[in-house]
């Protein structure tokens, strides 16, 4: 792959700022085309063919997506629905019409699984039933991924590898009230009540859930593998497989974050699924793994919105 052009959409965002820095150390800055919104309009067909034409990839990593937690997705199902379905398929579509794309990676929510799906989690399980209610306009779009990966590799000879991250978090995420997934509301929260002298803290839920966090550093770390070694239609988890319940993890932060009043649990909010843990057995029978523990993600994480609070600077979303 040396000296082969890789483009990456969805540069600027969450995973691809943690992204962009491991490819341009394997292949060289001058390979790697960091692309964001700006650039391409990736909901217009036109602006996707023109992707290609113009930037000429030879691999391609898809990281560009329409993402948020909870509270964001069942106010705006239809726009996660639309937006992510849209550019799935126009991209898929305009790489294989390219016809010199030598890899596509795409990576997709382990939020697409079945409500009912059995953890630990495995890539068996993705066609098993709907996905959680809360999030499924953006799960359904991001998982029709697998039967595009399928189609176009059958058709078109288009070769894909589908990774399915857990919980990510870390640097760049998503600290916007409303918006953001787990950690980074926890995080904010935390951070802006300490800060006004707060006697409590007040968290949705019930804390009850088991969640498998991820360290987006660590599946950015992984993603040279799936563009030179892996050859396969069949998705892979990219997880600790580590349970951790919310409550841990409220608990956790209190104290990283010396914290000092009170948790309250807003139980007439939702919790969403119970028990989600993923299977890495895959992962791990390809001799990778994710080595960051929570302890250490969390202090890199909260190290970095601490400082770039204030000064809403270097990718800061709040």
């Amino acid at each position: 792959m040396q000296n082969m052009k890789i483009v990456v959409t969805g540069a600027s965002g969450f995973l691809g700022h943690h992204t962009i820095p491991v490819i341009q150390s394997r292949y060289g800055s001058e390979n790697v085309l960091a692309l964001s919104s700006k650039d391409y309009d990736l909901l217009d067909r036109k602006q996707a063919a023109l992707l290609f034409a113009e930037t000429q990839p030879d691999v391609l990593v898809h990281l560009a997506a329409y993402s948020g937690g909870i509270g964001i997705n069942r106010a705006k199902p239809a726009d996660f629905y639309f937006i992510n379905i849209m550019m799935q398929a126009l991209v898929f579509e305009e790489a294989a019409r390219y016809g010199k794309l030598k890899k596509l990676v795409y990576p997709m929510g382990g939020c697409s699984y079945p409500a009912t799906a059995v953890s630990p989690i495995d890539e068996g399980q993705m066609w098993q039933g709907y996905p959680q209610d809360e999030s499924a306009g953006y799960s359904c779009a991001k998982k029709m991924g697998i039967v595009a990966s399928r189609s176009y590799r059958t058709q078109y000879g288009l070769k894909t590898s589908v990774i399915i991250p857990g919980n990510l978090y870390g640097e760049y995420d998503n600290f916007r009230n409303g918006e953001s997934h787990v950690v980074p509301a926890f995080i904010r929260r935390y951070y802006e009540e300490k800060k006004a002298g707060a006697q409590e803290i007040l968290m949705w839920g019930t804390g009850a859930p088991q969640r498998d966090f991820v360290y987006a550093g660590d599946v950015a770390a992984l993603i040279p593998y799936f563009i030179e070694e892996y050859d396969s239609v069949e998705p892979v988890n990219i997880s600790t497989g580590t349970a951790v319940t919310i409550k841990g993890l409220a608990e956790t932060l209190k104290s990283t974050m010396d914290f000092s009043g009170k948790i309250r649990w807003d139980t007439s909010k939702p919790d969403g699924q119970m028990v989600k843990i993923f299977d890495v057995a895959r992962l791990r029978g390809l001799g990778l793994s994710c080595p960051t523990t929570l302890s250490e993600g969390l202090a890199k994480t909260i190290a970095w919105f601490q400082t770039h609070y204030e000064s809403r600077s270097d990718g800061l979303r709040l």
